[in-house]
């Protein structure tokens, strides 16, 4: 069963999507928590973390190893739910196995993001400890955006996976509802989606007569109000 994972930062959102059932877990990033509104980090996540109880990713912001390791401890601490997120590479290009090494061997929860290759996935499988929980989040969206295609590495990220019982592979950068059914199909452990398509996912089953009803019906409403005429 894939678990759904909700892509936010809003406090208001995180509070209703925290009652939803489907919801069992939610992902954050530095970007998402800016757009949010927060103005102190640390202060806005522990907010968070007031809300819910679900497991939750918090990312590092630093760009050298040492301080990706301190802030890494830091939001470790913050509560047993909590995964801290590493991004597989710093802005230079990086490999940060350095970091992933040192807070895995600290049994530190870890979900290591921005993941793009097989390579990639097999170099920070070579750097967790086994026995710490660690989530792979692999950038499906945007790299459909791009035009490759994620689904063989998913397949080969997912097969090696089954050796490490401490890992989850991650569908990240979901662009439609249909995804979640692609990352079912794939047996992905997890996926992470915005609020706008996890409703969207809420309202599955509908029949292709009803699509086609709804449809035209839309044309023909917007249709009228707008008065047009031939």
């Amino acid at each position: 069963m894939t678990k759904i994972y909700c892509d936010i930062a809003d406090k208001k959102l995180i509070k209703k999507f925290d009652r939803k059932k489907i919801v069992e877990g939610f992902t954050t990033n530095p970007s998402l928590i800016r757009n949010a509104g927060a103005k102190n980090y640390s202060t806005y996540c522990k907010q968070i973390l007031k809300i819910t109880k679900k497991s939750i990713s918090f990312e590092v912001f630093a760009d050298d190893e040492r301080k990706m390791i301190e802030q890494g401890i830091k939001i470790s601490k913050w509560g047993k739910n909590v995964f801290v997120k590493v991004p597989v590479v710093n802005s230079n290009g990086r490999f940060m196995g350095k970091v992933i090494k040192k807070l895995s061997t600290k049994k530190i929860k870890l979900n290591i993001t921005a993941v793009y290759t097989y390579e990639q996935v097999k170099k920070i499988l070579r750097n967790v400890n086994k026995k710490s929980k660690v989530i792979i989040s692999i950038f499906a969206g945007r790299m459909a955006d791009a035009g490759k295609n994620p689904i063989p590495i998913f397949l080969k990220s997912i097969k090696l996976s089954k050796k490490y019982k401490n890992v989850k592979i991650l569908w990240a950068s979901t662009r439609e509802p249909y995804n979640y059914l692609q990352a079912k199909l794939l047996k992905c452990h997890l996926i992470t989606v915005p609020p706008s398509i996890i409703e969207k996912i809420e309202n599955f089953g509908k029949s292709y007569n009803k699509l086609t009803l709804d449809t035209v019906k839309g044309f023909l409403n917007d249709s009228k109000k707008s008065k047009f005429k031939i």
